[in-house]
């Protein structure tokens, strides 16, 4: 039961590891899900294209490829995040980086959870989780700092 944080090729971002774990299990807890092995890539985008192409066939950049391993209530996972495409997404929406990675580090998480986004509908039950998953941390690094 463990959550990994790796890199491939670029530079580990600026995340608390500690708090972040905390904060993934805490949303899967709402979900009524545990948290088993998660393993975070961060990497370029060139590296999530040839990801996309091996193992989806798919021929374009994403900020997220989520390989679900969960079995039963237990989520487990590899997270391949590109930070390239963070980045181009934080400019491109005008947020702070640090919460477009975050926004991205849960969007895996809740794909795991069995949340959807590519379906009717589904694009906006995802971003309003996302929303409250982001709410949560929030509330976490205030609560730590009282």
């Amino acid at each position: 039961m463990a959550i990994s944080y790796q890199t491939d090729g670029v530079k580990m971002p600026a995340i608390k590891k500690r708090e972040t774990t905390a904060w993934i299990k805490a949303v899967a807890a709402t979900y009524n899900k545990k948290v088993g092995e998660i393993a975070y890539i961060f990497c370029s985008d060139e590296k999530i294209l040839e990801v996309n192409k091996e193992y989806l066939q798919h021929d374009y950049y994403t900020d997220i490829i989520t390989f679900d391993y969960d079995e039963g209530d237990i989520i487990s996972g590899d997270l391949f995040i590109s930070l390239d495409t963070v980045r181009t997404n934080s400019e491109q929406f005008d947020t702070e980086y640090d919460e477009e990675l975050h926004r991205t580090i849960i969007h895996g998480v809740l794909h795991l959870c069995g949340i959807n986004d590519k379906g009717p509908g589904e694009r906006e039950i995802m971003e309003a989780a996302e929303n409250k998953a982001l709410f949560l941390l929030k509330e976490m690094r205030t609560y730590q700092k009282s």
